[in-house]
């Protein structure tokens, strides 16, 4: 008796991780994102409460930045 394989297999499986991977890097980048807003409201909360009242967003956004420069910064140093 003889199987067939179903060719679609493969394909799936490769979309299937492809799609993972993509979840995986968003997941990660938000998590940053995340952390890094923390920390800036419980580092500085001047620039997080001024940001909120004016509407504007580029200081918090530069100093999201700067943040996460540092901690890249720090982690590769560790290295």
């Amino acid at each position: 008796m003889h199987t067939s394989v179903d060719e679609s297999e493969p394909a799936v499986d490769g979309r299937f991780d492809r799609v993972t991977s993509v979840a995986v890097f968003v997941g990660f980048v938000a998590a940053v994102i995340a952390g890094a807003t923390i920390w800036l409201l419980l580092a500085d909360p001047v620039t997080v409460a001024s940001a909120v009242d004016e509407g504007e967003i580029s200081p918090l956004v530069r100093q999201l930045a700067e943040v996460i420069y540092d901690a890249i910064s720090g982690l590769l140093n560790y290295l």
